[in-house]
């Protein structure tokens, strides 16, 4: 039986599916370096962890879009004001989850950087979730 075109595809689909997966990851592990590192230094200067993990979680998020935009989700022409918006609400979505987490496990005692490291797991796949299945489908 000769492959079609829509075999030939289906084969390429989920190669291409792990490196998008993996150049997101890249770019979050940029985003989350910059995220963590002011996150530190917020806490170091004596700002309490929900605000410090706002601040940190919105310097990543600026990170985050520029390399996402340039490497991860190819748009062909740009992204759209809707992309933008989008994305901004899932960011909003995960730096809400990665807030209370921090907030809520600070409560309980863990420490603060503890605390922002426990969070990144559920707050990840989830935004990639969004982003990948409804901002950035067609790219």
């Amino acid at each position: 039986m000769v492959p079609t075109s829509a075999d030939r595809l289906r084969a390429l689909a989920a190669p291409i599916a792990r490196l998008m997966f993996a150049r997101y990851l890249l770019a979050s592990i940029c985003a989350l370096s910059g995220d963590f590192i002011l996150f530190l230094m917020l806490d170091r200067m004596g700002v309490p962890p929900v605000p410090a993990a706002f601040g940190g979680y919105a310097a990543g998020l600026l990170i985050h879009w520029m390399i996402s935009v340039r490497f991860v989700f190819d748009t062909g022409t740009g992204p759209s004001h809707g992309q933008r918006l989008a994305f901004l609400a899932s960011a909003l979505l995960g730096m809400g989850m990665t807030m209370a987490m921090v907030g809520g496990l600070s409560l309980l005692g863990v420490a603060p950087a503890i605390a922002k490291l426990l969070s990144i797991p559920a707050s990840f796949l989830t935004v990639y979730a969004i982003r990948k299945y409804g901002v950035f489908a067609r790219a």
